[in-house]
This record gives C-alpha cells, structure tokens and sequence, in this order.
C-alpha cells in the first residue's frame, strides 16, 4: 500500500472523548480516495458510491500525525475500487481499515461513464 497523505490531528479534529473523531478521519480518507482516482482516471469528475464496513482498530490523539494509504482494487468498466488503511506515525498502529471504495467516473451529464482504464497509471508514465 502507498501512503499519499499525512494529516496532523488538531484539536478541531477531537471528539468529546479528546481522540480523532471518526467522521473526520472518514472525510480525510473520502478526499484522499477522489483525489487518487481524479488522477487515475483523468477525469475531474467522480463521485464515492460505496464503502464497505469500516474497520477502526485504534485511535490518534491531539498531536499525533496520521497517514492515509490508498490502493487499487480493481478497476471496473465505469468505477475503480480501492481500499484504505490509515496508520498512526506515532504509535505504529493501523487506526482504521476500509477494504472497498467504489469510486465512479461521471461524464460531463453527471451520469456513470466508462473510463477505459484498466490498471495503474503512474503520472510519470504519462510524461514519457
């Protein structure tokens, strides 16, 4: 898995119980994942349809640096998959595991669109 992403967690990031809300960490994963398919699939354009069960393991304080990892699944006919592990750089710990991300391409009508990708595309590759 490649880490794209570190996010420090501010107080603005806590929950009552002073750890890293859930939901902010599901945001910072949600943009990390459009972000890392907006590059893949060219296309500025995509929408998250899915997550699968979300898996926290541990949690981050105030402080603390996390880091979010994305990695391809597969890549469908108008959607690429992926998965998400975020890892505390502090204590070494997985915090959160997501093991499918739907991911789908839109064309300019706001409707899925084939995307004719089919595996990894580095943007160095691109350049050459």
């Amino acid at each position: 898995m490649r880490f794209h992403t570190r996010k420090w967690v501010k107080p603005e990031d806590l929950n009552p119980n002073g750890t890293l809300f859930g939901g902010r960490l599901l945001e910072w994963i949600d943009e990390e994942a459009a972000l890392y398919t907006v590059i893949q699939l060219e296309n500025q354009k995509v929408v998250t349809k899915y997550m699968s069960e979300i898996d926290f393991k541990s949690s981050a304080k105030q402080g603390d640096i996390v880091e979010i990892g994305i990695e391809v699944v597969k890549f469908g006919r108008t959607s690429i998959v992926l998965c998400s592990e975020v890892r505390n750089k502090m204590t070494h710990e997985t915090i959160i595991t997501i093991s499918n991300i739907v991911m789908v391409n839109l064309g300019l009508d706001g409707k899925a669109k084939p995307h004719h990708k089919t595996k990894i595309e580095y943007v160095v590759d691109r350049l050459r």
